[in-house]
């Protein structure tokens, strides 16, 4: 009986591994929430999103615990500058100094590309928290300049999709008038620095609000009749899709095609209270699952096939502590226990794959049990070669 070369195991292993580690890799990103008081430590987490091969983060700060934590690590972070900064970030001093004191000392051991400044402004009322948002962003990407450290990381805010006056059919998606004013000048500046325009955006309010007409099927990107825009004669057969081509009708009305539009965050509840119809575990597990199955695809929307959507899911855990109805608390795709909240094909767990191994114990466990496996695997195939 032959038995095959090492150099044969070898091959074999790198084969199979690399099959492994393409399946795992759906290229979505994650927010991170932690407006709760039961959370994982950060260096459970970073575990917890090796073994998932989740390697793009979203914070809503710049919390360092977090950063240190996933040091020499793959994930690649967007940091967020709260609203509360927003007014003070016009002065020079003050943004090289946020930067310095929450940027820079992670720099490069901890992956940071983005600096979200701001979050949803234009859906407050405040005209002066609206005003200071390009100046914030302007001020902290000079800074950036002046560091040296403007190709490495950009700058963008969020925003909500009521920032959209009309959004039916998606051709015909235009800002708000009254936030005119303060967007156009805004795209101006991101196509300046060629940054990506980011949305939060999320069908199941949608569906919360109008369930008696609003299909759900369309909005958990089930089969279902779509509808046909009948300016372009583009069909959609899902409410996400239609939103994002929404957003570029309005960019484009206000005269920019230069820009990419990212979805920072969309997500499902799994609970609700009694009046926020279709916050099921069903529901969410659907809508994630299947959208995770077309981020895998690398779809793009009717009017963008050629551009893969971007998307941040919401969220890695559920928040007890986040105010508003139940919904708030419980869009997390797991427990703070890190058991899954429902099943859409992520595998990784707090603790170990197989008894007696333990994730936590190191960041490249998850693959290093699979190893074992596969040289195991590879062994055996190669006695019976």
């Amino acid at each position: 009986m032959a038995t095959c070369s090492i150099f044969q195991a070898l091959l074999l292993f790198l084969t199979l591994s690399d099959l492994f580690v393409q399946n795992l890799s759906i290229g979505v990103g994650i927010n991170y929430g932690q407006i709760a008081d039961n959370l994982p430590s950060p260096s459970r987490v970073a575990n917890l999103l090796t073994s998932l091969n989740i390697s793009r983060v979203k914070l809503y700060d710049a919390d360092p615990n977090v950063l240190l934590a996933f040091s020499n690590s793959n994930v690649d972070f967007i940091v967020g500058l709260g609203n509360e900064y927003l007014q003070s970030m016009a002065d020079p001093i003050k943004a090289q100094n946020w930067i310095q004191q929450h940027v820079t000392p992670h720099l490069p051991q901890t992956k940071i590309s983005c600096i979200l400044v701001g979050n949803e402004v234009f859906y407050s009322n405040d005209t002066q928290l609206k005003s200071s948002l390009l100046p914030a962003m302007q001020s902290v990407y000079h800074t950036l300049v002046n560091l040296g450290l403007d190709k490495q990381v950009t700058v963008t805010t969020a925003h909500s999709l009521t920032i959209l006056g009309n959004s039916y059919p998606p051709s015909a998606g235009t800002f708000r008038e009254d936030l005119a004013q303060y967007i156009k000048p805004l795209l101006n500046f991101h196509a300046q620095i060629n940054s990506p325009f980011l949305i939060n955006a999320y069908p199941y309010f949608a569906y919360k609000g109008n369930p008696g007409q609003v299909q759900l099927e369309y909005v958990l990107f089930q089969p279902n009749q779509g509808m046909t825009d009948p300016v372009t004669n583009l069909h959609y057969d899902n409410m996400l899709y239609a939103q994002i081509d929404a957003v570029y009708s309005a960019m484009k009305a206000m005269g920019h095609t230069d820009v990419e539009v990212k979805i920072s965050e969309t997500g499902w509840p799994s609970k609700g209270d009694t009046d926020e119809a279709g916050a099921t575990p069903e529901n969410a597990e659907l809508y994630n699952g299947n959208l995770l199955q077309r981020i895998q695809e690398r779809q793009g929307t009717p009017a963008k096939p050629s551009t893969p959507v971007d998307i941040y899911v919401f969220a890695l855990f559920n928040e007890n502590l986040k105010p508003g109805p139940a919904s708030e608390r419980n869009y997390g795709l797991y427990y703070p226990n890190g058991t899954p909240v429902y099943s859409i094909g992520l595998q990784g767990r707090l603790q170990g794959y197989l008894p007696g191994f333990d994730i936590s114990a190191s960041s490249n466990n998850a693959l290093s049990v699979f190893s074992f496996l596969i040289i195991l695997m590879a062994s055996l195939i190669c006695e019976h070669l």
